[in-house]
């Protein structure tokens, strides 16, 4: 097997009988103490499997497998161990999410049987996912684009939360967060049933009726409501249900790495949706940031002090003329594209995908398209 194998003792003279053991089937790491294992996962791992003794100095089996769950939640875990009382095998199990409880002595034949075993369950674990996100993920995409077809304005604004999001999302350290990245592509999803002129004059900076503003306020919950009925997305549901929402940061922790994920998507959505309101209102990049940063009452102080790496300058945008030919899914039109016969195509500031660019392969072949044309490109 390639997959590595972490083994966690406090007596050497143990871990040197198990590299006799297994050398010459997994690929071994091992470590004397519970924070020397946790220092060896966060400098060579992954570890498909972590084996660990339950007594040792400092950190016992049972706490050293709870941190390492939080640290590497795939890798299965494991128990070897000369104490086997109830009681200390019920917390293992409870606190560590427990794999194999194995006892000492342990034969050799036992012991490579649990850790394939446990490789297995490791492989099942990241097969599953990259199936479910796989899936989900082009699920979305179909979503997005069908937003893109149907209301042209919805699109674009999302696009935008979806690049300021993410950049958020980034310095926070959940660039690998798969619920929070289809989250930030489908925060608009609920505007597809909304008139596309609402969702004009709100993005022009116009005032909105009381009918419009309420019928507006709306969409996040819709959006709610019909992703929570897709199996796997009730956590992305939630987050977009509560981008509009204020949250008391009273009683959230004041270290924002120990919220709710399903929270702090909600919140970096509404500082993403913030932004976007107060540049698509004629607001520059650089006061719109500093008049999010001063709402020290609606944003936590981590989230804030991120702001400024927002990709919105305008010297982190290039401005192009290409052709149809040289479109790449991510540019952003910055002019109307409009057919030879003089009907417009696709408006400015729409983001473009791989839908659009099929669409236009047709219509380049058919009545003809204007080009060149200006296009940004976000570096």
């Amino acid at each position: 097997m390639t997959e590595k194998v972490l083994f966690v003792d406090d007596e050497s003279n143990i871990l040197d009988g198990i590299r006799r053991q297994l050398r010459k089937k997994v690929a071994i790491e091992t470590a004397t103490s519970g924070e020397a294992g946790l220092q060896k996962i966060q400098e060579v791992g992954p570890f498909a499997v972590v084996v660990s003794d339950m007594r040792m100095p400092g950190m016992n089996g049972t706490e050293f497998l709870s941190e390492v769950r939080k640290i590497s939640p795939d890798s299965v875990r494991m128990i070897l161990s000369g104490q086997a009382e109830l009681a200390s095998t019920i917390e293992a199990v409870n606190q560590g999410h427990i794999f194999r409880f194995l006892t000492k002595p342990c034969s050799t034949d036992t012991l490579f049987v649990a850790v394939d075993a446990g490789v297995e369950q490791y492989r099942l674990i990241l097969g599953e996912r990259e199936l479910l996100e796989q899936t989900l993920s082009g699920a979305v995409k179909m979503l997005t684009e069908i937003l893109g077809l149907t209301n042209q304005a919805a699109f674009s604004r999302a696009s935008r939360i979806q690049r300021y999001a993410k950049d958020i999302g980034t310095a926070l350290g959940l660039v690998d967060e798969w619920q929070f990245r289809l989250a930030t592509m489908l925060s608009q999803i609920g505007c597809i049933t909304l008139p596309e002129d609402t969702l004009a004059r709100l993005y022009a900076g116009q005032v909105l009726s009381e009918e419009q503003e309420a019928i507006y306020a709306s969409h996040p919950q819709l959006a709610g409501k019909l992703l929570a009925s897709i199996p796997r997305l009730d956590g992305v549901a939630e987050m977009i249900s509560g981008q509009m929402q204020d949250l008391d940061l009273t009683d959230l922790p004041e270290n924002i790495q120990e919220w709710d994920t399903k929270k702090l998507g909600s919140m970096i959505l509404r500082a993403a949706t913030d932004l976007d309101d107060l540049v698509a209102g004629g607001v520059s990049a650089e006061a719109a940031v500093s008049k999010l940063e001063k709402q020290s009452d609606r944003f936590p102080n981590e989230l804030r002090q991120v702001l400024r790496l927002v990709r919105i300058a305008t010297d982190q945008v290039e401005t192009k003329l290409v052709k149809s030919s040289q479109l790449v899914i991510g540019m952003v039109l910055d002019e109307d594209m409009m057919s030879a016969n003089g009907m417009r195509l696709i408006p400015s500031g729409q983001e473009v995908t791989h839908t659009i660019l099929v669409r236009l392969r047709s219509i380049s072949d058919g009545v003809g398209i204007v080009e060149p044309f200006r296009v940004k490109v976000f570096r």
